[in-house]
């Protein structure tokens, strides 16, 4: 009878489990953030609990996994409205090589150490820092790297800096590209486009254009 309860609680934690983690959303599993980890861990844990134990009840595990997808759930429609959280959630990514030269601050920062920057180098082919223009730290911890050889007389236009995210303004990002919100807001406005909180997206194209996407109507 054991055996019977047991083969039916691991098809139907089988199928609860694939069904919880299409809700959540689709990621790679090395492009998990943090929460995500925990989350999948401890749901994990609690199907084998499940299963292993047919005396305990099984509603109680299944309530537990509920309320985590709940939780998971609703971090993540509060960080499609909230940058702050979103930043709290997955975390930031961190400029490790900029324009060649290696960022130790933030290498301690991050607690990552030249033999994690070595080894994911050469996991990106680069046999030499010297051939790097910028190495990014993603929020799952992977490195991501531009080449010199890629980079047009090495111009930071080559990264990826959003200039306006959910409405805001990124000054940072202004900052480390020498233009100003007025430069921002000037080119904006030739472009048709004189309200900034209704762009969900902005970035500096290669060629000096703006990039730009409007939010989506509610």
């Amino acid at each position: 009878m054991e055996l019977y309860t047991i083969l039916l609680r691991t098809v139907f934690i089988y199928f609860l489990i694939l069904v919880v983690f299409r809700v959540m959303g689709k990621r790679e599993m090395g492009k998990l953030s943090v929460i995500d980890f925990v989350v999948s861990i401890m749901i994990a844990e609690l199907a084998v609990i499940s299963i292993e134990d047919p005396k305990i009840p099984m509603i109680n595990s299944l309530m537990a996994i509920l309320i985590l997808l709940a939780i998971q759930l609703g971090l993540a429609l509060v960080s499609l409205k909230s940058r702050k959280m979103r930043d709290w959630v997955d975390g930031k990514p961190s400029l490790i090589i900029d324009r060649g030269k290696i960022n130790e601050q933030e290498m301690k920062k991050q607690r990552y150490n030249f033999d994690d920057l070595l080894t994911q180098l050469r996991e990106n082919n680069i046999r030499s820092v010297a051939e790097v223009e910028f190495g990014v730290l993603e929020t799952s911890g992977k490195l991501s790297v531009i080449k010199k050889d890629e980079c047009t007389g090495g111009s930071p236009l080559q990264m990826i800096l959003p200039l306006i995210l959910d409405g805001k303004v990124q000054d940072k990002h202004l900052e480390k590209l020498n233009k100003t919100s007025l430069w921002l807001r000037q080119q904006l406005k030739k472009m048709g486009y004189p309200d900034i909180k209704k762009i969900a997206f902005c970035s500096l194209n290669d060629d000096g254009t703006l990039y730009v996407d409007e939010k989506d109507n509610p």
